[in-house]
């Protein structure tokens, strides 16, 4: 039975985050909101919304643990309420909810496979934030055969037991190296990669537009994590191991 529950981790998201999940809910009954830590008061403003949303759940973590600490708490969650999926989403509002049913929808259909979001830009997106992920997707088209056309957009539907099973396996994939890395390695573990044109829409400062990441220390982490994809990359060459599913 396919089961899929959107998951938004959620770090000081301000008054994004209602909205957020205000919008998911008109186009999906079902979401699991990790509250990650957060210290801006964004975590109790879902409160008065659960009475009229059976499916709307609230996590709340006590401290900061990142965005793929977030998310694997989430699906642990998930996957003992019974869900098989899980869709992710950023609460900043940067994500397309009207695309909700129609990833899912090709989950769906294809339910051992990870959808991938594939970001479309709009002329208000940073210039720089569109030319400094190209190089990431350069190597981790290298390091996954080309199954992944995108790393770091996680508007992405995961089937929940691979996905809890590669996070469990690695004490990294918890901050910022979290996209990357676990589409890679669930790849490499022979889950096939679907990839799926969306919208991205960016928000800036005056607009509530919100980002916790920061140039140095998250494209240094990043740097690392492509290090350990290009050394496994480089033993799975070596050992004849395929690259990819698809």
């Amino acid at each position: 039975m396919f089961r899929c529950i959107v998951l938004v981790p959620s770090y000081n998201s301000g008054l994004l985050l209602r909205s957020t999940v205000s919008a998911v809910l008109a186009v999906w009954p079902d979401v699991v909101v990790v509250t990650d830590g957060s210290t801006d008061g964004s975590d109790r403003t879902l409160d008065d919304m659960l009475p009229a949303h059976a499916g709307l759940k609230i996590l709340h973590l006590a401290q900061n643990g990142g965005k793929g600490h977030a998310v694997l708490q989430g699906a642990l969650w998930a996957l003992q309420a019974g869900y098989t999926h899980v869709l992710t989403m950023d609460a900043d509002g940067q994500h397309p909810t009207q695309a909700v049913p129609d990833f899912i929808a090709l989950s769906r259909s294809a339910p051992q496979a990870l959808v991938l979001g594939v970001p479309v830009f709009g002329p208000e997106a940073p210039a720089l934030r569109v030319w400094g992920r190209k190089l990431s997707n350069i190597l981790i088209g290298m390091e996954t055969g080309g199954a992944v056309k995108d790393c770091l957009f996680g508007f992405r539907v995961y089937p929940l037991k691979p996905l809890v099973t590669v996070l469990q396996a690695s004490r990294f994939m918890r901050g910022f190296d979290f996209d990357p890395e676990v589409a890679a390695r669930m790849v490499w573990q022979g889950v096939p990669a679907l990839n799926k044109p969306a919208a991205v829409q960016y928000f800036n400062a005056a607009e509530g537009g919100i980002s916790h990441f920061h140039y140095v220390r998250d494209n240094t982490r990043l740097v690392f994590m492509h290090l350990r994809l290009l050394f496994a990359w480089a033993r799975r060459v070596c050992c004849g191991k395929p690259l990819s599913s698809s």
